[in-house]
């Protein structure tokens, strides 16, 4: 029996699977009866056979339900190779998984449902599968000293180590406990620690103990960070979980936000997740942790640069570099004291560590770094560490512009300097993106030239020899010793690049920054968040000038290039800074010269339109900003061609924000950005003026979509509290009334989550505060928040 053409598709573990049975028992009958005639089909050569299709239904044979995971976007695309390899590829897991009856595991809301409720579901086999071993030593009973709901107290023995997933608070009561290359005493600080399957987990270790012992308290988190995931499908699947079914559980029914299997026992291995996902420990190479020890035993005059491909494991290298720089115990020989931190200035913008994707920046570090990047997009508490500063470089790579990038790094070498002042037993460790080829390897080589270094770090012992020999021969020409070391790339990454990136951005915009310096982040999708105001024409504009950077462009299409894109808010401390006479002139003709071709483009535009444009361009604050035709939208221009991006020594980023929408009619823009309004209230206060700068980031699709996964996570637990009551009670009396007080309480959430323009949100108090700092300073009027 044969599926139409407009049926639904089949699984295609299941049709392949009955297809080769039937293929099997074809074989066996046609071995045991020679005399049977041969069919019209099967005489046929093999390239003119006419091949099953993957819609096949064999009634006779029941649909095997495998574990492996399956996408179908389009069937019909679907070629023979395609069908071969899968088959060959899931022949050991059908047989396997005969009797079992499980389904898919997919993570929903801390549980498990079945996979129909996800509309991408990746291909997963066991083939592909490692078991790492997660926890050396077992926990038994007697070491749990005590636990609740979201706290469990446990004893770890001398060089037992252990493997925690999800988020939690670490403290430490006894012992001495490293974890990321920190060695972490007991004290009553509480240590915050993202885990997530993305990443490689950390691995907690007994350094040292009291009688052979130390006393660890782990505890569960709520910061709202796991709840991303009803915004983006890239946030699923990555925390802890718990399975349905009574076998291995990773918690228990108190819903912790970190695993722990049954009995007490932490993962002892991988293979004990029930989502089967690649979870590995972190480990180091022995030639990492020497280099570690050596480059910390500089102590204060530590200054070193790591570069090497991507992937090669940079920024994992420099983590646990300045984790061990912050927790030297006690500071060895008094060179280095973690009192005086840790200065990290980071020059890549593909793939930052405490900003969005774009920045380069210099951060001074306080306390350990326990997380990935997108677990601390930005640095919300002062004793974590906070931002010196930070350059907008408008792309993800600086070979668009390598001429700036090399003038924001030397100003941000400058401005070390000037915290040394402040903190003179400060190292520096400098991150160097992974462009080691061409260009960028000139650029890496007339670092180690010039910024006065004290140690390179090159991330590969296998070459290649056209870049480590130029890096050798610079550092020798400097006196600066070069160690290479083995790359650690991760072989099963669940995330590409481009989708960590994304991940970052996304955190960036959903954090939620509060009095109390403690991270939460919001899962409300991101056109109900709070939205800036900001007048960009009139007596007093909250915008001095917008900027398009990286390509050529029209200025007529302005406001096309801006709705609904990310940009860059720059600070510039004195608007003298800009030039006024070498590139007035060029820019003056080009922007003549386009609104000229946009004014014969547009029939319905006359002359005394251009009148009116020419006096408003005449009354610019500045020579170089002109209003774009109807829209009135400043438009700074310097240089020629392409636009030059601003004076580094002059400017600095706040942050980005993403355009909402443009209101040519009251002359405004809205903005949706995570950037503190005292932030911006502190940089108008000094006089500085305000600049969007539209680069080549990446495009927010996650934007686009969040309201659409929102809706997904609603009608799902709108679906699992109407199977709870269901399974309670069947008076359906009783069924309707829940189901109202559900409606009732979604209208409610929606209504509090509905934050207009002005931000009617949160207290009272907060926003007479906020009526107060804007009433209070006359520069702070082309802002409302």
């Amino acid at each position: 029996m044969k599926r139409k053409a407009g049926d639904q598709p089949v699984l295609a573990v299941s049709a392949i699977a009955a297809r080769r049975r039937a293929q099997q028992n074809a074989t066996v009958s046609a071995r045991s009866s020679v005399s049977k005639p041969i069919s019209a089909s099967e005489g046929e050569p093999p390239l003119k056979r006419s091949k099953p299709s993957l819609a096949d239904d064999l009634p006779s044979y029941p649909a095997v339900k495998s574990k492996i995971e399956v996408v179908i976007r389009n069937p019909k695309r679907q070629s023979n190779r395609s069908q071969s390899t899968i088959a060959a590829s899931i022949e050991e897991q059908t047989r396997s998984t005969d009797d079992d009856k499980s389904g898919i595991l997919v993570e929903d809301d801390g549980g498990v449902t079945s996979s129909e409720s996800s509309d991408e579901i990746e291909v997963s086999g066991r083939e592909n599968y490692e078991n790492f071993l997660l926890s050396k030593g077992a926990i038994s009973n007697k070491d749990v000293l005590y636990k609740t709901n979201d706290t469990i107290c446990i004893r770890l023995r001398e060089k037992t180590t252990i493997t925690v997933l999800g988020q939690y608070d670490l403290w430490i009561k006894r012992g001495v406990v490293s974890i990321f290359g920190a060695k972490l005493p007991p004290s009553t600080q509480i240590y915050r620690v993202y885990a997530p399957s993305t990443h490689s987990l950390p691995v907690i270790k007994t350094v040292a103990g009291v009688d052979g012992y130390a006393e660890i308290e782990i505890s569960s988190c709520r910061n709202g960070l796991p709840y991303l995931r009803h915004v983006s499908d890239l946030y699923r699947r990555i925390w802890s979980g718990k399975q349905a079914s009574s076998g291995n559980s990773l918690t228990t029914s108190s819903g912790r936000s970190f695993s722990i299997v049954k009995n007490q026992n932490f993962l002892h291995s991988s293979s004990e997740d029930p989502f089967k996902r690649h979870l590995r420990p972190l480990h180091f190479d022995k030639q990492w942790s020497m280099a570690i020890k050596a480059l910390s035993s500089r102590g204060a005059q530590l200054r070193v640069m790591t570069c090497g491909p991507k992937g090669s494991g940079k920024s994992t290298f420099n983590k646990y570099l300045v984790n061990h720089l912050l927790s030297q115990i006690p500071p060895q020989n008094d060179k280095a004291s973690s009192s005086d931190g840790v200065a990290y200035i980071d020059l890549d913008p593909g793939q930052p560590e405490f900003s969005p994707p774009g920045e380069v920046y210099l951060a001074h570090l306080r306390r350990p770094v326990l997380g990935p990047s997108f677990s601390h997009p930005v640095l919300v508490s002062p004793d974590d560490g906070s931002i010196v500063k930070s350059h907008h470089i408008g792309a993800t790579s600086p070979k668009y512009d390598p001429n700036h990038y090399v003038l924001c790094v030397m100003d941000l070498l400058n401005r070390y300097r000037v915290l040394l002042q402040s903190y003179p037993l400060c190292p520096v460790v400098i991150n160097y993106p992974g462009w080691i080829f061409g260009q960028g390897l000139e650029i890496a080589t007339w670092f180690i030239r010039s910024l006065d270094l004290s140690d390179v770090v090159y991330m590969s012992v296998q070459g290649p020899e056209e870049v480590i020999f130029p890096l050798r021969e610079a550092a020798s020409e400097a006196g600066v010793p070069v160690t290479a070391l083995p790359s650690q790339p991760t072989e099963y990454a669940t995330r590409s690049s481009a989708q960590l990136r994304s991940m970052q951005v996304l955190s960036y915009f959903h954090v939620l920054q509060n009095d109390a310096n403690i991270p939460f982040w919001s899962d409300l999708p991101i056109q109900h968040h709070r939205t800036m105001s900001v007048s960009y024409s009139g007596e007093n504009p909250g915008i001095f000038g917008i900027m398009v950077t990286g390509f050529h462009h029209e200025p007529d299409r302005l406001q096309d290039l801006l709705d609904g894109s990310l940009v860059g808010v720059v600070a510039v401390e004195d608007s003298d800074a800009l030039p006024k006479s070498s590139d007035t002139a060029t820019a003056t003709v080009d922007t003549h010269h386009h609104k000229y071709a946009a004014n014969r483009s547009d029939p319905d535009q006359d002359a005394p339109m251009n009148d009116a444009d020419s006096a408003i361009a005449s009354s610019s604050p500045h020579p170089l900003i002109t209003q774009v035709p109807h829209t009135n939208l400043p438009y700074l221009f310097i240089g020629s061609g392409t636009c030059h991006p601003l004076d580094p020594a002059s400017s600095y980023s706040l942050g980005l924000a993403l355009v909402r929408s443009i209101d040519i009619q009251s002359q405004t823009i809205h903005l949706i950005t995570p950037i503190p309004p005292k932030s911006l209230h502190s940089a108008l206060a000094r006089g500085h003026r305000i600049i969007l700068v539209r680069g080549n980031l990446d495009n927010p699709n996650w934007a686009l979509s969040e309201q659409y996964f929102a809706a997904r996570a609603a009608q799902r637990k709108v679906r699992e509290r109407r199977a709870e009551v269901k399974a309670e009670s069947d008076d359906s009396e009783l069924l309707r009334e829940y189901e109202d007080k559900i409606r009732r309480s979604a209208e409610r959430s929606d209504e509090g989550r509905a934050v207009d323009d002005r931000g009617q949100a949160g207290s009272e108090e907060a926003k007479a505060e906020k009526r107060e700092v804007m009433e209070g300073n006359e520069t702070w009027t082309g802002w409302r928040v």
